[in-house]
């Protein structure tokens, strides 16, 4: 694996993001994740700076204009970045850093990161996906609607990925990642 890189992991809410990262670090486990910050809710379960650096409105506001975000966006309501700070002295370090953000972070990602690696996690289709959101039980159908909705729109936007890897299996996909980033 090469040494002091990042690699994007995007693709529609509710393709197996997290899911596959984590499968990816057993592969791989010098990898750093980068942690989120977002301003919406924990969900059961979830820990602070763990899951995601939950953060108020006005906190989030302060790293964006203090240019603390390497990439932020809003989805559904909430707002999503990647702090500056962790990744770049990961990438100091010369540790290889994954990035699991939506595609709007990613085409940011794209421009502030050029050498980044940019992988486009696909669900096999539109129904596995929609069965992914409703397993999770976390959202009403107006919203698993509207995450719909953004994810065709996503899916349009794979080809400017450098990879696109369908996650209809856990283990495939993060093999397949793992190889893209040099690992076994």
């Amino acid at each position: 694996m090469s040494a002091g890189r990042v690699c994007v992991i995007s693709g529609p809410s509710g393709v197996g993001k997290g899911t596959v990262v984590r499968a990816l670090r057993r592969r791989l486990p010098d990898l750093d994740l980068s942690v989120s910050a977002t301003t919406r809710p924990r969900r059961p379960g979830e820990v602070d700076g763990v899951h995601y650096r939950f953060l108020s409105p006005g906190a989030f506001d302060t790293l964006v204009a203090d240019g603390g975000l390497l990439e932020w966006a809003e989805f559904s309501g909430w707002r999503y970045g990647t702090p500056a700070g962790p990744v770049r002295d990961a990438l100091g370090a010369g540790r290889t850093v994954v990035l699991e953000i939506d595609v709007q972070g990613a085409r940011q990602i794209r421009d502030r990161l050029p050498d980044a690696t940019l992988v486009f996690l696909a669900p096999p289709d539109l129904a596995t996906l929609r069965r992914r959101l409703e397993s999770r039980g976390t959202e009403s159908p107006d919203a698993i609607a509207a995450r719909l909705h953004t994810a065709r729109a996503e899916l349009g936007e794979a080809r400017w990925f450098d990879h696109v890897v369908v996650n209809d299996d856990v283990d495939t996909a993060a093999d397949t990642i793992a190889r893209i980033l040099g690992g076994p």
